[in-house]
């Protein structure tokens, strides 16, 4: 079996949720198994290897689990892509639509410098909406986002196309079928 293949094992599948028709898939099951969490670091850093990067940034809430881990691993720094409300300094703000509502990130855009070449991470990419505003908050602070790794892909979803069109290369370590 593949690393692939036992972390889809370790990935909840909860249907209708949040709403009907929503196959969501948790990954609190796989954070959980202590292997599952180490090889899933294991796996965004053999996507992420090669990659000329300078930082990584993570997407709150599970993209900060993935994100941190794996600046760890990597030994690089950390930037949080943050709700709305929750940094303490003046920021910048990126609104933008989700697959069941809207949402809105926010930066700190003193942590990055002009040029600056970051790795954006979440744990599931899925139409794409948080993974773009992602990467226009970030190019937004002066930074240069060509690539992105996710821990699920939705490929169906088209996350990846989006993320294409605005030349950052999308990498996952495990497609699902469907939504």
């Amino acid at each position: 079996m593949t690393i692939a293949d036992d972390l889809r094992e370790l990935i909840r599948t909860v249907p209708d949720f949040p709403k009907p028709g929503i196959r969501f898939r948790d990954v609190t099951t796989l954070l959980a198994h202590g292997d599952g969490l180490r090889r899933s670091v294991a796996g965004l850093a053999g996507l992420a290897d090669g990659l000329d990067i300078d930082s990584v940034a993570g997407i709150e809430a599970r993209g900060f689990i993935f994100g941190s881990a794996l600046a760890v691993h990597l030994g690089l720094g950390f930037i949080p892509l943050r709700k709305p409300g929750k940094l303490p300094v003046a920021t910048i703000g990126e609104d933008y639509d989700l697959e069941y509502g809207k949402a809105r990130l926010e930066l700190d855009p003193t942590l990055l410098k002009p040029g600056q070449r970051v790795l954006l991470v979440d744990d599931l990419l899925a139409t794409g909406g948080t993974a773009v505003a992602g990467t226009r908050l970030l190019r937004r602070a002066g930074g240069v986002v060509n690539s992105a790794v996710f821990v699920i892909d939705l490929p169906e979803l088209g996350g990846a196309g989006l993320l294409a069109e605005m030349e950052v290369a999308a990498q996952s370590i495990v497609g699902f079928d469907g939504h």
